[in-house]
């Protein structure tokens, strides 16, 4: 099949190749011109000079001076565009013609061009389906510190903040952290790390400086872009080294704040650099450079979620509960009940506690059985390990270096070859069953591409390696065990409570029965008077076990988690590991073709791909096969869409279909429709109906790994036939807290579908005030969930946790609008806000949607880019957004299945102030994050975010 593949790939090209009008090859002629700013006559610097339908271009020099060499026939059109300035197109009729231009400053709204929604240049007004855009010039204006930061201010868009360096995006409900269900696409690379699942888009891509710009599809985009963009797609696309060439630079640096951290207030630092230069209007390349290092923002939520012993999230603490688990603290999620735990012992009538309790019910002449005394004696506690706390476990020292480069070359004037590579590695926090601690986490994306306006061809690929990367969780039980097991601490826990309490609660019991109580008067009286002093008897119970604890920071305890850090997940006979092993490798091909120079009737796209995954995590993470190899997943697909404008181009109607195909599920159609009419020349009413689908993630299908919370297995039968879960008994975890026992049966575990149905408005009116508005209604089919089971062995339950699908269909649906007006003197003003809605929760059982988000989000902002032409810019923006409920595999199974893991509701406001300084070329900027300092989370488990102040000093920006 994969020589199959390849080859219809090549012929592909090859085919192409044929239909692309070959143009003589000609002598370079030379345009030269000056573009200046209209209203201070001052020479623009950076301007970028494109030739129209074309890919040849130059940016304008010192004093605004370009020359633009080209073999495109006269005569031609120049297009000039530069950030903040109305856009401007020139007829030349030869290479000596005088060429001046003068460009106006601008805030015009609604004149961006996308290619995202139909991978062609249209209107973002006539967009088929509901698309945000930032650009260059949005991106100056942002309070935001990093362009990644900038996409939380999109309509519909919500953020889940894992660390400093790690943030994860969605849209329309069902987020999670290292979302799966919403592509990321850095020049059109895949961005997801190929094994761990998550995209790394602010660890590894494109550098601020490279960026051109960011197309955002909220909702199902599979049609064109194939698995997994079934919530949307963000393109993040960088510079071509043609039209953005000279030097830049940029240093920022400010300071963290959160009164909760180890140090409230830390410093941070980013530096980045970026060169092109094109030769000859032939060869042309890119570099660049950046580096950030921080101290983290942290998870310290201490919580109890074990909800045991009668306690709840609310009220229980390590000094009043005996299974406490906090959520981030780690080590103390291992229960053992002491009733259980003991009776095993009682059972032995050789034990020790057997016969110390058969020789008091002899002292008081069998007035009460041994058995008596051991249920009265013995509580039904649950008991947890001392834990740690995340900051002792888990590697603050944030860092980040990305690396990005760039060779391209002009075959002829609208045919372009490349070979790109962009590498990041660094240290972060990430969160998924447990908090990972990636550790010099490096992955590498390099692509060889030929393009032009009319197709393209690239292969690439994505190189994960997970470094030092380890669980925090895990760590930290690895660490207790390897000072103590918990065999050991648990019977020097269990001892000592027998030790103390006995000997009281033996001299009640015989004073009750003294005194004339009856002899179950008597054994309560007994438990009353053990229960009454909780502290006396359980707390030195537990100092006795924790006596000699490793202490963080000290050199015993760094020595131990060295060792469970240096050991692989799961560990071995001779203790924990911690170590998490990924070495995964994606390989794509894949290439599309417009015959819009070859059709006339309609626009009519065809493409396709192959994509290879190499599991390799050094079997640590994934299952084996039968012969004891990590498995290899082939996929591929292909897709044709035709547009059509009717009504003297008053009605634009497209239509797609792709098909794809993954080795261990069934192949899938994903169609799409959609019409946009457009009246009055600015106002666009459209519609559309899409199917999309995801196709379970590489851990949801092989992964096979025990965590502190449960093992953890993919969804394919063979992993639940290798553990005996659909032959054995299996229980719901909910139906056991239930008290009724529910045999589990398993359903087929299919890829997620989505139909989506879509109707929205976008209109600019008055060239004021701009108006996008859009409800949506998603149905989803096979949804995968996580599903907790519980498999008896012996007198415990082996906790399993996996994907499964839905028997039900999920539905949900909302709403958003988004209004931007342009005030006088320059000041701009909008916001917007955003409404989702699982709408039938109450119909799925126990079945754990992970929805996962608000059903309120909105935002408003001010700002000024220019304020009375000094140069001098402002924006503040406010964003809030209300509770809700967060689901995942890293909350605690007992606050999952009650749906108490709430995230409270949280407002920010943040806001900066820049000046230009045009004869030098720089930017100084000062800006703020949550400046009110209203510490929030964004998931269950992940860290707070505080205050974060910032300056800037960028060079030819």
């Amino acid at each position: 099949m994969k020589s199959i593949l390849l080859k219809v790939c090549l012929g592909s090209l090859l085919l192409i190749l044929s239909l692309t009008p070959v143009i003589t090859a000609q002598t370079p002629t030379t345009i030269t011109g000056t573009v200046t700013d209209k209203t201070t006559g001052n020479g623009l610097q950076g301007v970028t000079v494109a030739v129209k339908g074309a890919a040849s271009g130059t940016i304008t020099g010192g004093g605004g001076t370009f020359q633009l060499k080209t073999t495109h026939s006269f005569p031609l059109t120049l297009v000039f565009s530069y950030v903040g300035f109305r856009s401007e197109e020139r007829k030349i009729s030869s290479p000596s013609d005088a060429v001046t231009v003068q460009l106006s400053s601008t805030e015009i709204l609604g004149q961006e061009v996308v290619v995202a929604a139909s991978r062609v240049q249209e209107s973002i007004l006539e967009s088929p389906v509901s698309i945000e855009k930032l650009d260059a010039r949005a991106l100056k204006a942002s309070p935001a510190p990093s362009f990644y930061d900038a996409l939380a201010n999109l309509k519909g868009v919500e953020m889940s903040t894992q660390s400093l360096t790690f943030k994860s995006v969605n849209t329309r409900g069902f987020n999670s952290n290292g979302n799966t269900r919403v592509l990321q696409l850095n020049d059109g690379m895949d961005n997801q790390a190929p094994g761990l699942n998550f995209s790394v888009g602010n660890m590894v891509g494109i550098p601020e400086l490279d960026l051109e710009n960011v197309e955002l599809i909220p909702g199902a985009a599979s049609a064109l872009y194939g698995p997994n963009a079934l919530n949307g797609i963000v393109l993040m696309n960088s510079k071509n080294p043609f039209q953005y060439q000279g030097l830049s630079a940029l240093v920022k640096t400010g300071f963290l704040n959160d009164k909760g951290r180890t140090s409230a207030t830390t410093g941070f630092y980013d530096v980045s650099v970026r060169f092109a230069h094109a030769f000859n209007n032939k060869w042309a390349f890119k570099v660049n450079l950046g580096y950030i290092r921080a101290d983290d923002w942290q998870a310290y939520d201490k919580r109890d979620q074990s909800l045991a012993n009668g306690h709840t999230l609310a009220d229980g603490t390590r000094e009043n509960n005996e299974g406490y688990n906090g959520v981030n603290i780690y080590g103390d999620e291992n229960t053992v009940n002491m009733y259980s735990a003991l009776g095993q012992q009682f059972a032995n009538q050789q034990s020790e506690l057997y016969r110390q309790l058969a020789g008091i019910s002899q002292q008081m002449g069998g007035a009460v059985s041994p058995t008596q005394l051991f249920n009265g004696l013995v509580p039904r506690l649950n008991v947890t390990r001392t834990g740690y706390n995340e900051a002792d476990v888990v590697d603050y020292k944030t860092k980040n270096l990305k690396f990005n480069g760039a060779i391209h070359y002009k075959i002829r004037e609208n045919l372009e070859a490349l070979i790109q590579g962009s590498y990041g590695s660094g240290t972060t926090v990430y969160t998924g069953a447990d908090r990972y601690s990636l550790k010099d986490f490096n992955m590498g994306q390099y692509k060889i591409e030929l393009r032009s306006p009319d197709f393209y061809v690239r292969a690439y690929t994505t190189q994960e390696r997970s470094g030092d990367s380890y669980a925090g969780g895990t760590l930290a039980s690895g660490i207790n065990e390897a000072w103590k097991s918990s065999q050991v601490w648990y019977g020097q826990y269990f001892g000592k409570y027998v030790a103390d309490a006995l000997p009281v609660f033996a001299r009640e019991v015989g004073r009750a029965l003294q005194t004339g109580s009856t002899p179950n008067d008597a054994i309560a009286s007994g438990t009353r008077l053990i229960a009454s002093n909780y502290p006396t008897y359980f707390g030195s119970a537990r100092a006795v076990a924790d006596n000699g604890r490793l202490i963080p920071g000290t050199q015993q305890f760094n020595d131990a988690a060295d060792k469970v850090k240096g050991k692989p997940i799961p560990g071995d006979a001779t203790g924990v590991g911690a170590k998490f092993t990924d070495k995964t490798n994606l390989y794509q091909l894949e290439f599309m073709y417009n015959f819009h120079n070859l059709i006339n009737f309609a626009e009519i796209l065809v493409g396709g791909n192959y994509r290879r995954y190499a599991l390799n995590s050094e079997k640590t993470l994934f299952a084996v096969d039968d012969n004891g190899k990590e498995f290899r997943i082939n996929e591929y697909g292909g897709y044709v869409q035709i547009m059509k404008k009717l009504a003297q181009d008053h009605l634009k109607l497209t239509g797609s279909l792709r098909y794809d195909k993954n080795m261990n599920f069934k192949g899938q159609f994903s169609p799409r429709l959609s019409a946009v009419y457009t009246f009055l020349e600015t106002h666009n009413i459209r519609a559309s109906f899409q199917t999309g689908f995801r196709i379970p993630h590489n851990q949801d299908q092989y992964i096979d790994l025990v965590t502190p919370q449960a093992h953890l297995i993919g969804g394919l039968p063979f992993l639940r036939t290798r553990y005996g879960l659909d032959t054995g008994r299996v229980f719901t975890l909910q139906s056991v807290q239930a008290g009724a026992p529910k045999q589990y049966t398993f359903r087929e575990f299919k890829p997620e579908r989505i139909e989506a149905y879509e109707i929205g408005y976008k209109a600019l009116i008055a060239k004021r005030l701009l108006i996008d508005a859009y409800i949506y209604k998603n149905d989803f089919k096979n949804m995968n969930g996580i599903q907790i089971l519980l498999k008896p062995v012996g007198a415990t339950n082996q906790v399993f946790s996996l994907p499964v699908s839905a028997e039900e269909t999920v539905k949900s649906w909302g709403w958003a609008i988004g209004l931007d007006y342009s005030l006088p003197l320059n000041f701009t003003a909008g916001g917007n806000i955003s409404y989702n809605e699982l709408s039938n929760a109450k119909d799925l059982g126990t079945f754990i949607a992970m929805y996962n988000t608000p059903k309120v989000r909105y935002s408003l902002n001010v700002g000024n880019r220019n304020i009375a032409k000094s140069n001098i810019a402002v924006n503040v923006i406010w964003k809030w957004q209300d509770a809700f409920v967060w689901q995942s595999s890293f909350v605690g199974p007992n606050i999952n299945t009650a749906g108490l893991s709430e995230i409270p509701a949280y407002g920010t406001l943040d806001a900066m102030v820049s000046k230009l300084f045009p004869k030098i070329k720089t930017t100084v900027k000062l800006g703020g994050v949550n400046i009110l300092n209203k510490g929030y989370i964004q998931s269950w488990g992940n860290p707070t975010v505080g205050a974060q102040w910032y300056v800037s000093l960028g060079y030819n920006l």
